[in-house]
């Protein structure tokens, strides 16, 4: 789903828009998404209009300034993640496989790869910003509950943890490595450290500081 801000540039956007539209503009948010990650907020406009495949007139209709555009990718990147939470726990009857799916699924959509990008540029006083955060922020906690209660993820496993789990498998690797192959190897080793997280017979208790989610959301802006 295509997630538009409600700005008062942009209210008019929340009409439906057409097949060819909505594509137009899941291409610029993917765009400007990934060229945030890789350049931080200060990109080239013209970068992330040639990798969407538009014009820069194209991307100045649907966004009139680059803050409007860096506050549609925020928005979209936080309503993606709630979605993919909720789709993960739906659909998955193993609470664990929910919680795995989820963090493949946010690997893709590189929520928490943006997002740190783009905090110095964000105005965490605007309506849309706060309500989004304050949704989203809650989103790892039930997937995490659930697969303690089903015995399948080890105690001492805080949502705090899964989240930068999730931020340190999408932060981009150094060096000349094409966007295909960082998340390829984001998802292997994701994959490796999987079992990691499962219950073991004598487990030895986790070192280092327990992160909640609270803890997250008071670490510095940028």
């Amino acid at each position: 789903m295509v997630c538009v801000p409600q700005t008062r540039d942009s209210r008019d956007q929340l009409r439906p828009l057409r097949a060819d539209a909505r594509d137009n503009l899941r291409r610029l948010l993917e765009a400007a998404r990934d060229v945030f990650i890789e350049q931080g907020a200060g990109a080239p406009l013209d970068e992330i209009a040639r990798r969407a495949g538009i014009g820069i007139a194209t991307l100045y209709r649907r966004f009139p300034d680059r803050q409007a555009l860096i506050k549609a990718v925020t928005l979209d990147a936080m309503r993606r993640s709630l979605d993919d939470a909720r789709e993960a726990s739906d659909e998955e009857p193993d609470p664990f496989r929910a919680l795995v799916r989820y963090m493949h699924r946010a690997i893709d959509a590189r929520t928490a790869a943006v997002i740190p990008a783009l905090l110095g540029e964000l105005d965490f006083d605007d309506e849309e910003i706060a309500r989004a955060r304050e949704e989203s922020a809650g989103t790892i906690a039930p997937l995490v509950d659930a697969a303690k209660r089903a015995g399948a993820l080890r105690d001492d496993v805080t949502s705090g943890d899964i989240g930068m789990l999730i931020v340190r498998m999408t932060r981009p690797l150094p060096g000349p490595f094409a966007p295909g192959t960082n998340n390829g190897l984001s998802h292997r080793h994701l994959d490796l450290l999987i079992d990691g997280l499962r219950p073991v017979s004598r487990e030895p208790v986790l070192p280092g500081p327990a992160l909640t989610i609270d803890d997250l959301r008071r670490l510095p802006r940028g």
